[in-house]
């Protein structure tokens, strides 16, 4: 059976070293460029839409991050704290952050994630406008800082340092006045000071009750503009962004369909934000660049628990494809025991779950493949737009076709029949996201193509779950594009550890 894909890709040609993320993108695309034949009198595609930051696409680029949630809940065992509980009630054993880097790095994560300020008020550092912190609690004689020990160990490891501050403060005695506005702003202040670069800052939209039961009318704008003048790199994270959006479910799922792109206008986070539908899937005309984060946690509670259960290898396969192989970055929360350390068995787990992708992902079938298109951005000739760049790892290499040609194909012709299951498709999304439909088929023993998948979006890295099948050619089919598509990579895989429900396929 042959199986055609209609992308392209050529062996290894390239290895543009194209640096760590934190590299601007214009520096990238300048690097490649150099690298590529010259094309004379031939212009880059035009930017589509809205499109990434560099600090946007460099989040995209880290895939997985890893969550903690930490605080008084870890030794209460609930999941939202009253904001009245002692403050030595807070007292781990043996915190190590060290080790919680360890841990994420080993298991592939690219950033930590700390629950800085609960709802219940109790911050992890000596937060000085608020009498509920590590300050007045006996661990290690009120002089302790979580936030400091956990940036330091994630420059350590060369990890994301990110923080999450709730804006709901059950403690705070100003909590649903004007004046906690302020109050939270100079929270914001002292977090993101004193600890180094933050390349996430995460808010919970939940506004309950306070002292009294008063509510608070949030100041989104003042606390959005706090965090972009002490941190400009940081990517915000709410339901509406401004920096990346909740998928809109806490089970690590990504929409089928999944655009990076919503408006906002006229909606904000908590109880004014758009549908989970909508946060699932995106708009296709999205007047803003907001890619979807996937936020789910190891087991069924947030913070510790005794009992906990961990979810299983299939289970976290089964969530890593339908997030960050849907167009999501997947967020997954480790939480730290009593003793302020990860559990051995989340680690045995994580170490499992690196193991499992590390295999899955080893070997791209496609590498040694021959790439024919449809259609090529200034002809033949011209390297820097060819077919066969989506085989190239360089990720500023792609393959582009002339802005009218709105539904080209993309066939590997591989050396020889293989057996794969799993199909990766990447857009180049610094010039936005264009696919709204493809179709990968294959030819049947008569010669005659037959579709075997289809597909809504691509943006970052879509994978396609599909049934065995063995084939010496792959077609992808661009039968449904806003713009014309900008591709830099395709690749096959062949996955034996993790088999899809038949609902799960696609």
């Amino acid at each position: 059976m042959n199986l055609l894909i209609h992308t392209a890709g050529a062996p290894k040609r390239l290895r543009l070293r194209d640096g760590a993320r934190l590299c601007g993108l214009v520096l990238g695309v300048m690097v490649a460029a150099a690298m590529l034949p010259a094309c004379t009198g031939v212009q880059p595609p035009a930017a589509y839409g809205p499109c990434p930051t560099a600090a946007q696409l460099a989040w995209q680029r880290m895939e997985t991050n890893m969550f903690c949630h930490f605080g008084p809940n870890t030794f209460s065992g609930l999941e939202w704290g009253e904001g009245t509980e002692p403050e030595d009630l807070f007292n781990p054993t043996d915190l190590d952050c060290v080790q919680w880097c360890a841990v994420a790095q080993g298991a592939g994560m690219k950033g930590v994630i700390i629950t800085a300020k609960h709802h219940d008020g109790f911050c992890l550092w000596p937060n000085p406008v608020s009498s509920h912190t590590v300050r007045e609690s006996s661990w290690r004689d009120g002089k302790g800082d979580v936030l400091r020990d956990l940036s330091d160990a994630c420059r350590q490891y060369g990890l994301g340092f990110g923080v999450y501050i709730s804006p709901w403060d059950r403690h705070a005695p100003d909590y649903g006045t004007p004046h906690y506005n302020l109050t939270f702003r100079q929270t914001l202040e002292d977090a993101l000071s004193h600890y180094g670069p933050v390349f996430e800052q995460w808010f919970d939209g939940a506004n309950g009750e306070g002292p009294e039961g008063r509510r608070q009318q949030y100041d989104w704008t003042l606390f959005n503009t706090t965090v972009a003048a002490l941190q400009p790199h940081a990517v915000i994270f709410s339901d509406v962004g401004p920096g990346c959006r909740w998928v809109g479910n806490e089970q690590g799922r990504g929409g089928v369909t999944c655009w990076s792109r919503l408006s906002t206008q006229g909606f904000a986070p908590g109880a004014e934000a758009p549908g989970a539908a909508v946060l699932g899937s995106g708009q296709s005309d999205g007047q803003c660049w907001l890619p979807a984060e996937a936020d789910v946690s190891l087991h069924d509670g947030w913070f510790y628990h005794p009992q906990q259960q961990t979810k299983s290898l299939q289970r976290l396969l089964s969530i890593y494809y339908s997030s960050v192989g849907r167009n999501a970055l997947l967020l997954l929360n480790v939480p730290p025991d009593r003793r302020g350390r990860i559990t051995e068995a989340d680690s045995v787990r994580l170490m499992e779950f690196r193991r499992a992708l590390d295999t899955i992902f080893a070997c791209d079938l496609a590498q040694e493949s021959r790439v024919t298109a449809s259609g090529q951005l200034g002809g033949g000739g011209c390297r820097r737009y060819a077919a066969d760049n989506v085989l190239d790892t360089a990720y500023h290499t792609y393959w582009a076709v002339a802005d009218t040609h709105l539904q080209p194909t993309l066939t590997l012709h591989l050396r020889e029949a293989v057996a794969f299951n799993r199909v990766m498709l990447q857009e180049y999304i610094p010039l936005g996201q264009r696919v709204a439909h493809f179709a990968v088929q294959v030819t049947d023993t008569n010669g005659a193509w037959r579709t075997v998948a289809q597909g809504t979006t691509i943006g970052y890295k879509r994978i396609l779950l599909l049934p065995d099948m063995r084939a010496d050619a792959v077609r992808i089919c661009f039968d449904g594009c806003l713009a014309a598509p900008v591709i830099n990579r395709v690749a096959l895989y062949y996955d034996a550890i993790y088999r899809p429900e038949e609902g799960e396929r696609q």
